[in-house]
């Protein structure tokens, strides 16, 4: 397995050191081949097959794996549609009305996967209607760590209770801010509400609305309608060091790559 220190580790129980899995494909295949991984998890075995030049095809069965192995490709700086193409993903509104209606979670997982930087909740029940979380650095705050929850909804049917339900969680959870997204869009009603809630100021500077709604068709945008903290503090993953970092931890040794 790969170890907790590992540059390449992505939080998965099961991950594998991509060196050893480097020397499998190397060993068992040539450059130009074809390397499949059916159950391609984080995208170890993608990585591998990229870094050796062979061709590659990655099948999982949720968006968060694929949506993570995009990541990690992105990061060596292939693009998508260019250098690598997703398939089975939403490619429209009337898309993801099909996903919501078949597979619920799926569509939650899609459209967490849309919000730089949010992460799924790790439960699904008991969770007052959290689906996911944005982790991020406020250097204001004494604990110097911040969070954003996310609320996703794929009925066909909205309403303004459902925002005053995500404002109730906000609350309750400690959050700085709300998101809420939807699969229709949001009714004039929602949007007072939210406006009823304010604002959260990042680092006593920044406004941030403390309760903001996307729908499933904002998420196809180029410059998705949300207000949120510097990318370069948003990580996804829970922050376990709060000390205030020098300019080196700033770009990678508390947040990683």
């Amino acid at each position: 397995m790969a170890r907790t220190t590992d540059p390449d580790r992505l939080g998965y129980p099961t991950q594998k050191p991509q060196g050893l899995l480097e020397r499998i494909v190397q060993a068992s295949s040539n450059e130009g081949d074809v390397v499949l991984d059916p159950f391609c998890g984080c995208g170890t075995v993608v990585a591998a097959a990229q870094k050796l030049d062979r061709q590659w095809v990655g099948i999982d069965i949720t968006y968060l794996s694929i949506d993570v192995i995009a990541s990690r490709l992105r990061k060596t700086g292939l693009t998508e549609g260019k250098d690598f193409v997703i398939k089975g993903a939403p490619a429209d509104v009337l898309g993801t009305d099909q996903l919501a209606a078949r597979a619920p979670f799926q569509f939650q997982y899609w459209a967490l996967s849309r919000i730089p930087g949010a992460m799924p909740s790790d439960r699904k029940t008991g969770d007052h209607g959290v689906d996911g979380v944005l982790h991020f650095w406020d250097p204001a705050k004494a604990s110097k760590a911040g969070k954003g929850i996310i609320s996703v909804k794929g009925t066909i049917a909205v309403n303004p209770g459902m925002v005053r339900d995500l404002a109730g969680t906000v609350d309750h959870q400690d959050a700085d801010f709300g998101i809420l997204v939807t699969l229709q869009e949001p009714t004039d009603g929602m949007r007072t509400e939210a406006g009823k809630a304010g604002v959260y100021k990042y680092n006593n500077q920044r406004e941030i609305p403390r309760l903001q709604l996307v729908s499933a068709a904002d998420l196809f945008k180029e410059f998705l309608p949300l207000q949120l903290p510097p990318e370069e503090v948003r990580n996804g993953r829970k922050m376990t060091v709060i000390a205030e970092p020098g300019a080196d931890e700033a770009k990678g040794g508390l947040f990683g790559e």
